[in-house]
């Protein structure tokens, strides 16, 4: 049973030392991490943008019905911005990757595992970490703060909305809020969290893929696996950052 948790754990932190070992030749495959950051990247835009309108919809709403009869709805744009700053925008934003992407990783490297494309590459005397996991751990964890930018964006949207045409504040109001409200500082823990979210995900995605069996159904159990592991290690992790960074 102890055996059961020990080895998992050797393995992932070989994996980890492999994966600095093979960042560091990082520039000579920059078209293979070009091509992750246009997959995590660009095509995860559209839905980061939907969903963090919504978010910062909400935010908005739930924030007014709090202040309601306490504190001046002024200060709502600038409390928003916070909130979405340090919190909702990375954890969000990651916790959507994790879905689309991570899980996405997991299935394609198992794929691969199962079929002995990665044994295939050995034999070739090419390195499965370099060529399939070192790109996408490098991508994911430098387009994670760029994600976190467009939510956070478009969560002050959405909260100006509502705020705007069912809260009667002015744009004038919320946006000078904003500025009063905004600090640096909360912007920059955002982002480390980001990356640090981005390398968690690529991480375990990359690990459960590399260690699928059983064929398509286990590549299927290995899926899941890596969504629910990563949905932990965002929250555990946030969890940690937030008495670190802020």
């Amino acid at each position: 049973m102890l055996m059961n948790v020990i080895v998992p754990i050797g393995n992932f932190g070989y994996l980890l030392w492999q994966l600095l070992q093979s960042i560091s030749l990082g520039f000579r495959d920059r078209k293979r991490i070009a091509y992750q950051l246009e997959q995590v990247g660009v095509h995860s835009i559209p839905l980061v943008l939907l969903i963090g309108f919504f978010a910062g919809a909400i935010i908005a709403w739930q924030g007014a019905y709090q202040f309601k009869g306490m504190v001046s709805l002024s200060v709502l744009g600038g409390q928003v911005v916070r909130v979405v700053m340090m919190e909702m925008a990375p954890i969000m934003t990651a916790l959507v990757i994790s879905g689309r992407i991570g899980a996405s990783m997991t299935a394609e490297i198992g794929s691969m595992k199962v079929s002995e494309q990665i044994d295939a590459l050995r034999t070739m005397s090419l390195d499965p970490i370099r060529y399939i996991v070192m790109p996408r751990f490098l991508g994911l964890s430098l387009m994670m703060p760029v994600l976190t930018v467009f939510a956070l964006a478009i969560s002050v949207v959405g909260a100006w909305v509502v705020s705007s045409y069912f809260l009667a504040i002015t744009p004038q109001v919320f946006f000078g809020s904003v500025r009063d409200f905004f600090q640096l500082g909360d912007l920059v823990g955002g982002l480390i969290k980001s990356v640090i979210f981005g390398m968690m995900i690529a991480s375990i995605a990359c690990y459960k893929g590399l260690y699928a069996q059983g064929g398509a159904k286990g590549v299927g159990k290995a899926t899941i696996s890596s969504f629910v592991l990563s949905a932990i290690a965002i929250l555990a992790g946030d969890f940690m950052l937030w008495i670190i960074l802020f």
